[in-house]
């Protein structure tokens, strides 16, 4: 089955980007006093000071053929996910008609994918997820249901898939932002936004658009890609997985929010509250016992805050997981947490 989407707008580029550091940090205790290690273990998965290329992860400005590539996929990502364009493919993938396989069915696939908005990786995909699973299983072994998101949370890459429509890569992966308000500027190339049609569309243009402050963002319309598909298929059929699951699922590709502190003004008390287990997927905050709700409110104003990725960035590696040896304990996870048959 192929869906089909009209034809990008083809616009001249040129190189824009910016250089992300990052330093290991002090620990960070959540409520409760769940505690953030930060010495990591020696044994099992150690994330990788540099990506798969031994350049700095997420380097938007080094010089290579795959860093044009991502330049290119973000202008055309930029001007075609509009909010109707969003409305649509929300609509049709919530069908749910494309397949019916299990969870690690859905894993297998992603050997077939590559992502092409990636500046890291160029390995097939299931690599990346077995990594990120591992490395989160080594610091947190008591949170079964975190090591379980980490393996799924990029499932919904199959949307790239012939049978899952061929959708293109722009409307797939790479950096996810709300629809129906202004494109905040943390936005990754945002000089692209220029040529999409909501950009000056009156109802779309104002901080809130068509949103109000505090409305959460369980209301508000996101890029379309491989986040929102795969937090629609976890819901809709029926995932026990906790909330703080889901959220980081749906969210973990939304940079603007959890590195820049961008559109926080969308959020609700239940985000903030979800907002501290994203952040243990995606970074390790230099400040130790302070509730991230302030913490959220604080990335706004305080320039000095610097972020450590770990879990999802950061455990891409060359070095690959032997998956036939971690794969009895993760179908033990996807049987607690899923139906052995979903529709997707």
């Amino acid at each position: 089955m192929t869906i089909l989407i009209e034809q990008p707008v083809l616009h001249e580029s040129h190189v824009e980007g910016k250089n992300v550091q990052v330093v290991e940090t002090n620990e960070l205790v959540l409520d409760g006093g769940f505690q953030v290690p930060k010495n990591e273990s020696k044994d099992g998965f150690n994330a990788p000071e540099n990506n798969a290329f031994g350049q700095s992860f997420r380097d938007y400005e080094a010089e290579s053929e795959r860093q044009k590539g991502v330049e290119e996929f973000y202008r055309l990502q930029h001007i075609n996910q509009t909010y109707d364009f969003v409305k649509r493919m929300r609509e049709e993938y919530g069908k749910l008609d494309k397949a019916e396989m299990s969870i690690w069915e859905c894993c297998e696939l992603l050997n077939e994918v590559v992502d092409d908005s990636d500046p890291d990786l160029d390995e097939p995909q299931i690599q990346h997820l077995l990594q990120s699973a591992e490395a989160i299983r080594k610091d947190y072994p008591h949170e079964d249901w975190l090591h379980l998101t980490a393996l799924i949370h990029d499932l919904g890459k199959i949307l790239v898939l012939p049978s899952f429509g061929e959708l293109p890569q722009w409307a797939v992966v790479g950096d996810t932002f709300p629809v129906g308000c202004t494109f905040d500027e943390s936005n990754i190339h945002h000089k692209y936004f220029k040529d999409n049609p909501d950009y000056k569309c009156p109802a779309y243009n104002t901080k809130n658009g068509i949103y109000t402050d505090g409305c959460g963002l369980d209301n508000v319309a996101m890029s379309w890609g491989h986040d929102d598909y795969m937090y629609m298929v976890a819901k809709e059929n029926g995932s026990t997985l906790p909330s703080a699951g889901l959220f980081i699922i749906r969210y973990h590709s939304f940079y603007p929010l959890h590195k820049e502190g961008a559109y926080t003004h969308l959020m609700n008390e239940e985000d903030f509250e979800n907002m501290k287990w994203l952040k243990v997927f995606k970074y390790v905050s230099v400040f130790s016992s302070v509730n991230l709700v302030i913490c959220a409110y604080l990335l706004l104003f305080l320039t000095y805050i610097i972020l450590c990725s770990k879990y999802d960035l950061y455990s891409k590696s060359k070095v690959l997981v032997d998956v036939e040896k971690v794969k009895p304990y993760y179908l033990s996870l996807i049987e607690k947490y899923f139906p052995k048959k979903l529709k997707w």
